[in-house]
């Protein structure tokens, strides 16, 4: 008797463990993880996108922006032209999702700081449906202390930006976003509002592996409530550029028009005064490149 009692409880183990074995093995096939690629970098153009780099990878970025083509080929549509913009930045990827970096900028000597970090991932089989991620920047302007008039104070060169993003990849061809932003800039011309609030929209078409369409819209809000006056002035207008890109698993290389000369984003949402028509816009490029530690 005690043998067929010992022979059940060993076939009753063995079936709890084989059914705890194959529970095991279905929680980890429901694992949702996060979407592949989104976007193939961490910016459309000016905007920023979801994507941080994986722990530990260090980030070079190369913005330029060309002067404006409407002298048409006496100065190669603005590739020969003045009043070109550089920025050279560094990222560096604290955690997965989570980045921080330093840029110099040609225009007002900016030197910039800046974070990215995204809580929220969408996953593959959408119990997460979107990305959600958050941007700010601290940026200083370098230039001489005359620029600030005669009541100057180093807080004068601070200004800073913050976003909200949200963005999905609806397919695998195409991914889009949209955006909640706040500049704030200690000082500003006369008249003129020290903080402004905007959106932004912006995409992705991939037509290829390596290889995708991008465009993206800045547009600053004119709220009569919370400006600093009865009436606007020189408000700043609406930015925007469409592009090429490609890419491989260390490089981006995005070439566009756009008509927005800044490449700071609080620039273009409180200065920009370019119209878009075809005179106001400019060639321009970026390219990133990655390294892995």
């Amino acid at each position: 008797m005690k043998k067929y009692l010992y022979t059940l409880v060993l076939a009753l183990l063995s079936s709890a463990m084989l059914f705890a074995q194959e529970e095991t093995e279905t929680v980890e096939k429901v694992v949702d993880k996060p979407v592949r690629s989104p976007w193939e970098s961490g910016t459309i153009v000016n905007h920023h996108t979801s994507v941080t780099q994986q722990k530990n990878t260090l980030e070079m970025v190369i913005n330029h922006r060309f002067g404006v083509v409407e002298n048409g080929i006496s100065d190669v549509f603005g590739i020969m032209a003045p009043g070109a913009n550089i920025r050279i930045g560094f990222n560096y990827s604290i955690l997965d999702n989570l980045n921080v970096g330093f840029g110099t900028n040609s225009q007002k000597k900016y030197q910039d700081f800046q974070a990215k970090y995204t809580p929220f991932r969408q996953t593959r089989q959408n119990t997460m449906p979107v990305s959600v991620t958050l941007y700010g920047n601290a940026a200083i302007d370098a230039r001489e202390e005359t620029v600030f008039g005669t009541d100057y104070a180093f807080s004068d060169r601070m200004s800073y930006f913050s976003e909200l993003i949200v963005d999905r990849k609806f397919t695998d061809w195409i991914t889009l976003k949209a955006s909640v932003n706040f500049t704030h800039y200690n000082a500003v011309d006369s008249l003129m509002d020290n903080d402004k609030i905007g959106v932004g929209f912006g995409g992705r078409v991939k037509f290829s592996p390596q290889s995708s369409l991008t465009f993206e819209l800045g547009i600053p809000l004119q709220i009569s409530s919370i400006s600093q006056y009865s009436t606007f002035t020189k408000p700043p207008k609406a930015h925007m550029a469409i592009g090429y890109e490609v890419s491989t698993s260390t490089h981006a290389f995005q070439i566009f028009l756009t008509n927005g000369l800044g490449i700071l984003n609080q620039e273009l949402y409180m200065h920009n005064q370019a119209e878009m028509d075809l005179r106001s816009f400019r060639f321009g490029f970026n390219i990133t490149r990655l390294w892995n530690f």
